[in-house]
């Protein structure tokens, strides 16, 4: 009998994530990754809710509203200020730009426009505020070693 996917399970999986609006594969995996089934935070619960009971072979598409992958989008974490105040360095789409805050602590950002003399920068993840369909193949399953289970993944 094959092994089914369930609590202190270690599962090797390989996944894609797709833009549910328009079917754009965004990433994708090909190197397997290695979770325990139960307590993780490699992987969306839904995902791993999902994934309770499934075999090794077995393809899961489990779709994602925004609240429940990446979050919505929030507008606070988007600012825009002239290009003229933004350091030469940072004046590109995709460039990465650590900001800290009255209390130290820091946020990264991404500069995700610019137009007519001014510059936008995002804090949210890339895919805040999209549905997404994440998908997956089981490749292994077997018993999780104390170790794994301690972890709650591989151990790179």
């Amino acid at each position: 009998m094959s092994e089914i996917i369930s609590i202190n399970k270690f599962v090797e999986l390989t996944y894609r994530i797709i833009d549910q609006s328009n079917g754009e594969v965004i990433e994708q995996v090909e190197e397997p990754l290695g979770y325990v089934q139960g307590d993780n935070s490699l992987l969306f619960n839904q995902v791993t809710k999902e994934l309770e009971g499934k075999c090794v072979g077995d393809e899961v598409e489990i779709l994602l509203k925004a609240e429940d992958a990446f979050g919505k989008k929030a507008d606070e974490l988007i600012f825009t200020d002239d290009i003229d105040n933004v350091p030469m360095e940072y004046r590109h789409i995709g460039a990465n730009v650590t900001m800290q805050n009255d209390k130290g602590g820091t946020k990264d950002f991404v500069v995700s426009n610019i137009e007519n003399g001014k510059l936008t920068i995002d804090g949210n993840h890339p895919l805040a505020g999209k549905d997404i369909i994440f998908f997956v193949e089981v490749l292994s399953i077997r018993d999780a070693t104390a170790d794994e289970i301690i972890e709650g993944g591989s151990i790179d």
